[in-house]
């Protein structure tokens, strides 16, 4: 990524970049993900939250003892979170950015998949239970993993378990049937891969409502994660040209066709150069 001095981040942004230097088992996920949402919300608390996550996963304790039997926990869990605590997958205005940020998720008690998982997850963890993210194409999941089989877990559908027909069904709301169903989709994900793909939802809900400067932020925390990425520099490099930050988007751009010279809008960025040098042009 191009460097600009007279850039100054948030401060929570640099703690978010702290934290994800470590170990891949040594991110805190909800610690991230809230973090997330604090450039949002400057004046969020991550430890009132936490604390709320911590507490939750006592009460639940209380109920279904340690993490042995994990039908006995899942069904606990689910009861729990999405009945009792009235979670709910948000059907009524899935693209709401506040569907993003897991505090949001907490105070309104609904979201998407992949923060309804991670509150899933979260909770899961403090019980002792190490909850898998599964990034499903179109669909975020969870899985259990234990010694002697694999329980697959939909937060947004209430807690529901789900087989690969389950699965199947899932892909075909979203790609129509031109989607079949593979075990590879249920592989398990990093921490890191699913903050990217945390941020990654975020971007295309900025992109899609124009909001470029929020967008901007969020590229720029998906190149702290990926600071190689090329598709992250040229993103970053597009928005800089939506917000008239012309010889920065330049710089960036360059930067995206030297990594990648064959890519497949390679001739589309060409010609978006162009024309930037065009109108920096005409204001001199």
């Amino acid at each position: 990524m191009v460097k600009h001095p007279a850039e100054t981040p948030p401060p929570c942004r640099l703690v978010f970049a702290r934290l994800v230097s470590r170990p891949e088992t040594a991110i805190d996920l909800a610690e991230a993900a809230l973090l997330i949402a604090k450039e949002e919300y400057p004046t969020l608390e991550v430890g009132r939250y936490l604390s709320s996550l911590d507490a939750m996963a006592a009460e639940i304790r209380d109920r279904v003892g340690c993490a042995e039997d994990p039908h006995r926990l899942i069904a606990g869990l689910g009861d729990y979170l999405f009945r009792e605590q009235g979670f709910r997958g948000n059907t009524d205005d899935y693209y709401d950015p506040r569907n993003s940020f897991l505090n949001d998720v907490l105070d309104r008690r609904t979201g998407i998949p992949i923060t309804l998982s991670t509150l899933y997850m979260e909770v899961g963890r403090r019980l002792g239970v190490r909850m898998h993210g599964v990034g499903m194409p179109g669909h975020f999941l969870v899985k259990y993993v234990g010694p002697d089989e694999e329980i697959v877990i939909d937060p947004f559908n209430g807690g529901a378990i789900v087989s690969s027909a389950d699965c199947q069904r899932i892909l075909d709301r979203t790609y129509e049937g031109k989607l079949a169903f593979e075990p590879r989709f249920l592989a398990a994900l990093g921490t890191r891969q699913i903050l990217v793909r945390m941020l990654n939802n975020l971007k295309a809900i900025y992109f899609n409502t124009q909001a470029y400067a929020k967008a901007l932020s969020v590229v720029e925390r998906l190149l702290i994660l990926e600071p190689e990425a090329p598709t992250g520099i040229r993103d970053r490099g597009l928005l800089l040209s939506q917000l008239k930050r012309y010889p920065e988007a330049l710089a960036e751009l360059g930067q995206y066709l030297k990594l990648a010279p064959a890519a497949e809008d390679a001739q589309a960025i060409r010609d978006h150069l162009r024309s930037i040098r065009q109108r920096e042009s005409s204001l001199n």
